[in-house]
């Protein structure tokens, strides 16, 4: 498997991780893998489509499966990094010794996730008509109907974002004040991070 360049640079860059981030690699070139570099993080491809990934935090380092809700986990070691995450799943590290006990099991979930991709199975995502629209929110929309037909015509991204971003905080007037901030973006027809 020929290794990408840029991902040497990373690893040789990481201050923290490089001896996980080394083995993590070793682990995931064993597969049928195309190794890129992608969102600033190592990426691990089958015929064009992401299946695993390498990245590394301030508290741990952890290889994320695209798809990693589909995947079984009977050795209960997949973490979902929060609840809005609805695909992506995490084995986390915090020392090579981890990396190393976990390299069989690694290896397996690995070839398992390539077997999901190649099987063309898909995550059943939620529609943004699941999740909750904050009551700020709402009120905002009764109050303008030009911010309600703007926030309707954004992508189901967008929208999703936007509605995470403004549920998230616990107080009412943080989620006024989150939803008052971000009103001309959407009028805009712009995302939260655009």
């Amino acid at each position: 498997m020929d290794k990408n360049t840029k991902v040497d640079e990373y690893i040789r860059n990481s201050k923290k991780w490089c001896d996980e981030f080394t083995k993590l690699r070793e682990i995931i070139l064993e597969a049928p893998l195309s190794e890129d570099f992608k969102w600033k993080v190592p990426c691990y491809t089958y015929e064009g489509s992401n299946v695993v990934m390498i990245h590394g935090f301030k508290e741990y380092c952890a290889i994320l499966f695209v798809k990693g809700s589909l995947l079984k986990d009977p050795e209960n070691v997949i973490i979902q990094q929060t609840v809005n995450v609805q695909a992506a799943r995490q084995v986390r590290f915090t020392n090579i010794n981890e990396v190393e006990s976990l390299a069989p099991i690694l290896r397996e979930y690995v070839l398992e996730a390539i077997e999901i991709e190649k099987s063309g199975a898909a995550v059943d995502y939620k529609k943004n008509t699941d999740f909750d629209i904050p009551a700020e929110l709402q009120s905002k929309f009764e109050e303008m109907p030009l911010l309600k037909t703007a926030f309707s015509e954004l992508t189901p991204g967008r929208q999703r974002g936007y509605i995470l971003h403004f549920s998230q905080p616990k107080q009412s007037k943080t989620r006024v004040a989150r939803i008052e901030n971000s009103m001309q973006k959407i009028m805009e027809g712009k995302g939260l991070n655009d």
